[in-house]
C-alpha cells in the first residue's frame, strides 16, 4: 500500500517529529509556499515561553534552597550547596544565551519567592509564617555565586 504524503499542516497535528523534519527540508529547499508558517510561528513562540518557564523553575528551586540553608542550618549538606550552585549556573547560562531575559528574574521574583517559600516550608516542616512574607534577598544576592544567607536561629 502506497502512503499518501501528508502536508506539513497535517503532520504538525499528527507527528511532530516528522513535521519538524519536513519543515526543515522545505525551508532548506527554498519551498517556502509549502511551509506551515502558522505552526512555525507557534513553535518559535513556545521556545520563548519555555525559556521563561525554565528560568522561573530554577529561581523557585534556588530560593527554596536558600531558605532551607538559612532556616535549617543544622541540616545543611553538600547536596543543598550543589543545588544552589547548579541553579545559579543554569540561570546564568540561560541569561547568557538570551540576554533579553536579563530583567525577567526580577519581574517574577515575588511569584517565585512564594513558590520557593511554600516548597521550603513543606520540606522543612516549618510553618510557612516562620519565613518572611517578602523575599529577604535582592536579585543580585540570589544570583551571586558567593552569597549564602546568614543563619536564622529558631
Amino acid at each position: 500500500m502506497t502512503q499518501i504524503p501528508k502536508s506539513a499542516a497535517q503532520l504538525y497535528e499528527t507527528d511532530f517529529a516528522a513535521w519538524t523534519e519536513k519543515t526543515v527540508q522545505l525551508i532548506r529547499a527554498g519551498q517556502f509556499r509549502e511551509v506551515d508558517w502558522n505552526a512555525v510561528i507557534e513553535e518559535i513562540e513556545s521556545l520563548e515561553r519555555s525559556e521563561r518557564r525554565e528560568l522561573k523553575s530554577r529561581l523557585e528551586v534556588l530560593l527554596q534552597h536558600l531558605l532551607k540553608w538559612q532556616y535549617q542550618s543544622s541540616l545543611r549538606s553538600g547536596s543543598w550547596r550543589n543545588t544552589i550552585d547548579e541553579q545559579r549556573h543554569k540561570i546564568a547560562d540561560l541569561l547568557q544565551e538570551s540576554p533579553s531575559l536579563k530583567s525577567y528574574p526580577e519581574e517574577v521574583l515575588a511569584q517565585c519567592y512564594y513558590r520557593g517559600l511554600k516548597a521550603a516550608s513543606n520540606e522543612t516542616e516549618l510553618p510557612i509564617n516562620t519565613f518572611p512574607v517578602k523575599c529577604p534577598y535582592s536579585i543580585v544576592q540570589i544570583l551571586d555565586s558567593e552569597f549564602l544567607p546568614d543563619i536564622i536561629d529558631l
